[in-house]
């Protein structure tokens, strides 16, 4: 579970495992290890792994399964429409998975339909 996470968060933020171990201050191989799940990162690192990627380290341990974004920066009308937003897509997921469809269809689909909705 551990290295799944790593290996996702360091994809989902565009770094090769060269780039994340430079940003770290390891080796390649270190990272490819975390990644295997050969070894797995010390606590230091762990809490490093969670800065840099925005996440909990209970998120990278697997110990929790939900996401979140770090909003503190913003205005509470930005926050405002985040939230609508995320309101908007929760439901649209509920109205893809009642009508059978991939709530993961295109893009620019999901816009029109979410419209619509």
């Amino acid at each position: 579970m551990v290295s799944e996470r790593i290996k996702d968060l360091r994809e989902r933020d565009g770094y090769s495992q060269t780039a994340l171990s430079k940003k770290l201050g390891l080796t390649r191989s270190s990272i490819n290890a975390w990644e295997t799940g050969i070894s797995v990162p010390s606590t230091q690192y762990l809490v490093e792994l969670s800065r840099l990627f925005k996440v909990s380290t209970d998120y990278i341990l697997g110990m929790d399964t939900s996401e979140s974004l770090l909003i503190g920066n913003l205005t509470i009308e930005q926050k405002n429409i985040l939230s609508a937003l995320v309101e908007q897509f929760e439901r649209y997921n509920k109205f893809t998975q009642a009508m059978d469809m991939d709530p993961a269809s295109d893009t620019e689909e999901t816009l029109e339909l979410m419209k619509e909705f």
